[in-house]
């Protein structure tokens, strides 16, 4: 099996297993004041320091939750419950739900940051908006957008954008899920005030994420108890799955030369695409994350491919797959416009740190065959 799906979930790294193991074995309580529950906080606080330094922070800031949706519902519901509800969120049209839907469930006034045809925020838009922003009327900007896009791989002009809405008196909340390991991240290059975090898109295991915000950042815990993670998320810590976020953390970043090396395959892979099946390439003239591709062959069903490629033993997935196995319409092409017929044909690649050069070959031969086999029967 070729995995190509790297974007949905990374294979575990070894350094993040070993770790898993190691904190298992303690079997104790972050919180508990006895040796035992000492080491168990070793071991947290380790994590931290992992995690916040591959973002070039301080660990102060790094809060730990239980993935990337978690990080993201905190920062939004947070800073709206701080603000309490004086505020509007400007959300690209290309996030992924679990800021979209958070945002439009928050009880603040939701605009949408419109984006071009390469699938970058539209700055003009952005800064048009803000340059007349009435905040007795729309209270405080807040920008919701992410690092790079889990679909087409585009990176956002985030630190731009941010420094946009500073200027309007506003604040910035990234969703850097798809960057941590994949790109360089500092949080004080980027400018945003909160950058959401997953281990297991870092090959990391599921079910461990983490919000860094700034230091002096408005925001409000939803979930009380026992005071954990500075009384902003309360509940005993995932201590395995957060171990195992920080070595896959640490291990992606220093890895990610190799990593970026995949773009040459990849653009190997999408130039034969496009020059023996014809496909169109999403996002492919914006900067993009090096492991990730999206085409699409207008009428060739995007779960036709799908299935027809895992039947292969290639391993690819249709827009998000964070939406409990549905394959539909993309409205992440759709805000870049692209036509129904496109959008519902577009399939996504994305390669990682177990990848091979000939992967990406045996991929690109297989969709081949596939779209071979469905013209010839189209003129049986």
């Amino acid at each position: 099996m070729i995995y190509a799906d790297y974007n949905a979930t990374a294979p575990l790294r070894p350094e993040a297993r070993d770790a898993m193991i190691a904190a298992l074995e303690v079997g104790a309580n972050p919180s508990s004041v006895h040796g035992p529950g000492r080491k168990a906080r070793k071991i947290l606080e380790t994590a931290r320091r992992q995690v916040a330094s591959a973002i070039s922070a301080i660990p102060q800031d790094l809060i730990f939750t239980s993935g990337g949706t978690e990080a993201i519902a905190l920062a939004i519901n947070g800073v709206v419950r701080q603000l309490e509800g004086k505020c509007t969120l400007l959300v690209s049209a290309i996030e992924h739900e679990a800021a979209a839907k958070n945002a439009g469930y928050s009880g603040a006034a939701v605009q949408s940051v419109y984006v071009t045809r390469t699938g970058e925020a539209d700055l003009e838009d952005l800064s048009s908006r803000l340059a007349n922003w009435d905040t007795d009327r729309h209270g405080t900007p807040v920008l919701v957008l992410m690092l790079a896009n889990n679909e087409t791989g585009v990176i956002q002009p985030v630190a731009q954008a941010a420094a946009l809405v500073r200027e309007a008196g506003g604040l910035a909340i990234c969703d850097g899920v798809q960057g941590l390991g994949k790109m360089p991240v500092n949080v004080s290059l980027l400018g945003v005030d909160y950058l959401a975090l997953s281990a297991h898109k870092a090959g990391g295991p599921q079910g461990a994420g983490a919000l860094w915000l700034r230091s002096g950042a408005p925001l409000k815990a939803g979930l009380y108890g026992g005071g954990q993670e500075r009384s902003l998320r309360s509940g005993t810590e995932n201590l395995a799955g957060i171990a195992g976020f920080g070595a896959a953390a640490e291990a992606s970043v220093a890895d990610i030369s190799n990593f970026t090396k995949l773009a040459q395959h990849r653009d190997r892979m999408e130039a034969r695409l496009k020059a023996e099946g014809g496909v169109t390439v999403f996002g492919e003239e914006a900067p993009r994350l090096p492991n990730t591709s999206n085409f699409a062959y207008g009428g060739f069903r995007a779960e036709t491919q799908v299935m027809a490629m895992d039947l292969a033993g290639i391993a690819v997935s249709s827009g998000s797959a964070c939406s409990s196995g549905k394959v539909k319409r993309s409205l992440v092409l759709a805000a870049m416009g692209a036509d129904d017929a496109l959008a519902e044909s577009a399939i996504r690649t994305s390669f990682g740190w177990r990848s091979k050069p000939e992967d990406f070959d045996r991929t690109a031969d297989v969709w081949l065959k596939a779209l071979h086999q469905r013209k010839t029967k189209e003129t049986a």
